[in-house]
């Protein structure tokens, strides 16, 4: 099995920790999908950005209808999240 270290709440700094922080703002807490990308905090905050815009940002589809669409394709790809 693959080993990742990720970076703790409690280590997080910088980017980090303001990640960590808007994701505890938003679900409270920290869940190990934004975890597993720690070691690259400004990937990992681009990537966050990016979600945003898809999920919250003008669109023809409704946020429900994104919701769906986002849990239709992770089952088929087998992802939980």
């Amino acid at each position: 099995m693959a080993f990742v270290r990720i970076i703790g709440e409690q280590e997080a700094e910088g980017v980090l920790a303001r990640v960590y922080d808007a994701a505890l703002k938003r679900a409270g807490r920290v869940f190990n999908i934004l975890k597993i990308q720690s070691q690259s905090p400004k990937a990992l905050e681009a990537c966050m950005g990016a979600y945003s815009v898809i999920m919250k940002g003008e669109s023809a589809l409704s946020r429900a209808q994104r919701e769906m669409l986002a849990v239709v394709v992770s089952k088929i790809n087998g992802c939980h999240y």
